[in-house]
């Protein structure tokens, strides 16, 4: 029997999980409800007239894995191939990418020759630690922190300094309370499956799931591409999965469509919006932060809805800023900062250097995003709610002048506050995602939890 698939949520999740299930026979009807006015969630680019672009949200995709291939299809799909602005491993914002440390700016070891040596802000060669890495025995906890897991067997000043700041960089979190088996997996796969995180990755530890790639995912391969995004910012994304929809007879799009309640009963869900309007669906995917998918369930799922409302969330402030020149000091995809350095400073991305293109025409210029607060946000700056925007614009442009020895002041700026933006996977993460599942399934519900709140990003902001 043919299905109504409800979709809740229009970010990129659910714009994704409409495209997929308007491929599938067995679904009759797909209604998504967006409470916003647009789709796309957290991807949302700023275009100027001058042709220059500056993203609000995340600025790039990593091509690698099951997921980089999957969105490459899609891209593929969507026709958008032309728009595609690829950086390659050999271009200099995939090489270099720096740490703050002790008040200066340090490229983060790569190569061979960065391995062997010492390189600030370490104390010695990393190849030390690595091949210590491979004697080490063997994790007994089913999960661990990611700082601890990685102090455990490559030693605390790789975890203090470079894991603490990619931690940072990926997930605006605290790697002292992130589960290292829902942060990264690869790593946990490797120890549990090889005994070492090095051995691991060299002989691998069981793929995840196969994807055949699209030409375009094959060119990625085949060209080394460490990150992409398209020429019209990345809002480009789900703007074209949007028009796409629309023109699919089965697939209705509502926006301003903010669920006020879920019931089931014998017809299956009935699902109320704010208006007072109600629908009715035999199946929900819900793409919801994981709180705000626990305000609208029925008070009978409690044991749900406790497991949902402990996934935690962070706000992130996303300063743009646009200055007159090449005022860079070094060229790079940006840095990162540690939080015993900063903590409400997550780091700034050097946006002209991975993509020129979106630089304004006539005029050389450099862009800068300077991300800050995420885990740290309240300690640093206080309720999201009380903060000004000029507060976060003078913090932001200090910023750039004691880290990169920039005096000048930008000639443009956009302060966005993202509330809420990054869902955190802590210390049994993977439990708590278990019990949510095990209850769906044995009380038959029709529900599919997808977006970040659960299973990871598409995207990260560093």
């Amino acid at each position: 029997m043919q299905k109504v698939v409800a979709v809740l949520g229009g970010g990129i999740g659910g714009l994704s999980a409409c495209h997929h299930l308007s491929k599938s026979p067995n679904v009759s009807k797909i209604v998504l409800l967006e409470r916003s006015g647009r789709c796309g969630g957290w991807l949302s680019s700023i275009r100027r007239d001058d042709g220059a672009v500056f993203e609000q949200g995340p600025r790039g995709v990593r091509p690698a894995g099951a997921v980089g291939r999957n969105t490459l299809n899609m891209i593929s799909e969507l026709g958008l191939e032309s728009e595609i602005l690829p950086v390659t491993k050999d271009h200099v914002a995939s090489k270099n990418r720096f740490l703050y440390v002790k008040g200066q700016l340090h490229k983060m070891p790569s190569g061979p020759g960065g391995v062997v040596r010492t390189i600030p802000p370490f104390s010695r060669p990393i190849i030390q630690s690595v091949l210590k890495e491979i004697l080490i025995r063997k994790g007994t906890k089913e999960d661990e922190s990611v700082h601890a897991f990685v102090s455990r067997r490559l030693g605390s000043e790789l975890a203090n300094i470079a894991i603490d700041s990619l931690c940072r960089g990926v997930f605006a979190g605290d790697s002292r309370q992130l589960s290292v088996r829902s942060c990264f997996p690869p790593l946990y796969e490797a120890e549990r499956s090889r005994g070492s995180i090095v051995l691991g990755m060299l002989m691998g530890s069981g793929g995840g799931p196969k994807v055949v790639p699209s030409d375009l995912a094959k060119r990625a391969s085949k060209e080394s591409w460490t990150q992409w995004s398209l020429k019209r910012g990345m809002q480009a994304f789900p703007e074209a999965l949007e028009d796409t929809l629309k023109r699919r007879e089965r697939v209705e799009l509502h926006h301003h469509a903010k669920v006020k309640s879920l019931n089931m009963n014998s017809e299956g869900w009935e699902i109320k919006l704010d208006d007072g309007v109600s629908l009715r669906a035999d199946h929900v995917i819900s793409t919801l932060p994981a709180s705000e998918l626990a305000s609208v369930l029925p008070p009978a799922a409690q044991p749900l809805l406790e497991e949902l409302r402990a996934i935690a969330l962070v706000t992130v402030a996303v300063v743009n800023l646009e200055y007159e020149g090449f005022i860079l000091p070094v060229t790079g995809f940006g840095h990162l900062v540690p939080s015993s350095e900063d903590p409400g400073l997550l780091g700034v991305v050097y946006d002209s250097v991975p993509f020129p293109q979106h630089n304004r025409s006539g005029g050389l210029t450099t862009r800068l995003t300077v991300m800050m607060g995420g885990a740290w946000f309240e300690q640093t700056f206080g309720h999201p709610d009380s903060v000004t925007k000029q507060t976060l614009l003078d913090r932001a442009t200090q910023a750039v002048t004691s880290h990169l020895g920039v005096n000048s002041q930008p000639v443009w700026s956009y302060v966005g506050l993202l509330k809420n933006c990054i869902p955190q996977y802590h210390l049994g993460h993977w439990k708590r995602l278990e019990k949510m599942r095990q209850y769906i399934s044995n009380h038959n519900l029709p529900l599919t939890l997808a977006g970040a709140s659960y299973d990871g990003f598409v995207i990260s902001i560093l």
